[in-house]
């Protein structure tokens, strides 16, 4: 009976964890890092008193919601650096990261963020730029990536796309898949003119746009 009691309070706190997490990554996915913690307890519906047990701060809370966008991070980077042109593998992991981060608004917001008492957060992310760093690096020396480009315009445009508001999750992608493409087209060191992918249906239209 004993062994049976202290069985039942152990699942319930696993149970609670995970709908946390669960409530944590839907709400950090569509309104940022802003969200009270409060909401995401009232999601989860546990009290505040249990969210804090599990996690005692946000930046906690938001290592552990991210884990699986940092790994796909780390994997994309990772695939761009096997890659034999340096170039391509670049522009890939520009397309895959735009998307990544166009998908979880709170993921753009942690990884530009200081973040510093998320100490696993900041090394992953530390981790992605050196190997993008090492990218860039062999895609200017086959000339094609501009020879002034530094990280901070990988900030830049992560930050710029974050900023994307469209009508749907979908548009949302297929506009940061042609901001990607934009994006590029800046990087490369010899201009050229490709085709752009298709632009979803964003949420302002101005007047005098062509939609």
């Amino acid at each position: 009976m004993t062994d049976r009691l202290t069985r039942i309070p152990r699942s319930d706190a696993v149970d609670n964890r995970e709908r946390i997490l669960e409530a944590a990554r839907a709400l950090f996915a569509t309104e940022g890092l802003n969200v009270p913690l409060r909401e995401v307890a009232r999601r989860a519906e546990v009290g505040p008193a249990t969210l804090y047990r599990h996690f005692p701060t946000k930046e906690i809370l938001a290592t552990e919601a991210f884990a699986e966008q940092m790994c796909l991070c780390h994997v994309i980077v990772e695939e761009g650096l096997a890659d034999p042109d340096p170039w391509r593998g670049f522009c890939s992991v520009i397309e895959k990261i735009c998307e990544l981060h166009s998908r979880d608004r709170g993921f753009t917001a942690a990884f530009v963020s200081a973040f510093p008492k998320a100490v696993d957060f900041t090394a992953g992310r530390n981790d992605a730029l050196k190997a993008i760093a090492e990218l860039a690096r062999r895609a200017k020396e086959t000339g094609k990536l501009r020879a002034d480009f530094v990280l901070d315009d990988l900030i830049l445009m992560l930050m710029a796309n974050n900023g994307i508001q469209a009508s749907s999750p979908a548009a949302q992608v297929a506009a940061s898949r042609r901001f990607a493409a934009l994006v590029i087209g800046a990087f490369r060191a010899v201009p050229e003119q490709p085709a752009l992918p298709p632009v979803g249906r964003l949420a302002l239209v101005l007047p005098g746009m062509i939609v």
